[in-house]
């Protein structure tokens, strides 16, 4: 199926229905994948065992169309899914974000009913769960972060990101830097907040995490997970289905 921003860019989406029509995970993925890798895939195919699930394609990515901005207007992205997923017909939506998909998922629920891009953020979700995100922008401090802003910042890193990852990343500079994770969370009271972070994660170490956490007042819920790495890859089977679960609990009437 298709989607349409706020801002007119075209998603591609896959949606995988549960025979309760009741609760939906909005999928939003990391930097350079997709609905369609292996690992979202496998991801959704689990979850979809116990709610339907809505994987889209983030702008830039897949077989989505426009340019990734890293963060940016990406909660358009967010808030046009969490829109199909109404009008799919269910009743209670969480949104499910995995690194940059993290972050994004975080933004859209803080500047609910504010406008990103010019463009009003008008579906808000009934919870959140972010996992592997970072807290604060231009993070540099491990090696994998370096390379990503070599991929993100010179030409010939944006032409090797196009072409051996699929991903299309707008050359424009932020202005202005946009909300961060940290200063976003405190925003996302009173839905429900999960946050997950594996305690070997070779992008974001567990600083970050914490961050987040202590920004929330309270309000969050931390699930620091023992050997695990970074987002979608790292996902255990147990963890998917820990994470359902969560959902299932956590909308429950």
């Amino acid at each position: 199926m298709d989607l349409r921003t706020a801002d007119g860019v075209l998603l591609h989406a896959v949606h995988r229905p549960h025979r309760a029509l009741d609760v939906c995970v909005v999928l939003a993925h990391g930097f350079t994948n997709s609905s369609g890798k292996p690992s979202v895939r496998d991801i959704s195919d689990r979850l979809s065992a116990h709610v339907g699930v809505l994987a889209y394609d983030a702008r830039g990515h897949g077989r989505s169309g426009g340019w990734s901005t890293l963060g940016d207007l990406e909660p358009l992205d967010v808030d046009a899914a969490v829109a199909a997923a109404r009008r799919l017909g269910y009743a209670r939506v969480v949104t499910m974000g995995w690194s940059m998909g993290g972050s994004n998922v975080l933004r859209h629920a803080a500047l609910r009913g504010e406008q990103v891009g010019g463009c009003t953020l008008a579906h808000a979700p009934d919870a959140v769960v972010s996992v592997s995100a970072v807290s604060r922008w231009y993070y540099r401090d491990t090696p994998a972060m370096r390379r990503l802003h070599f991929a993100i910042e010179r030409r010939l890193g944006r032409v090797m990101t196009r072409w051996v990852r699929k991903t299309r990343v707008s050359p424009a500079r932020w202005d202005p830097v946009p909300l961060s994770p940290l200063e976003a969370v405190p925003l996302i009271a009173p839905l429900p907040l999960l946050l997950v972070h594996g305690d070997s994660d070779h992008y974001f170490p567990v600083e970050h995490p914490q961050a987040l956490l202590a920004a929330s007042a309270g309000h969050a819920e931390l699930w620091l997970e023992p050997g695990m790495g970074h987002a979608e890859a790292a996902a255990s089977p147990e963890l998917v289905e820990r994470l359902a679960a969560h959902v299932l609990l956590g909308t429950s009437a």
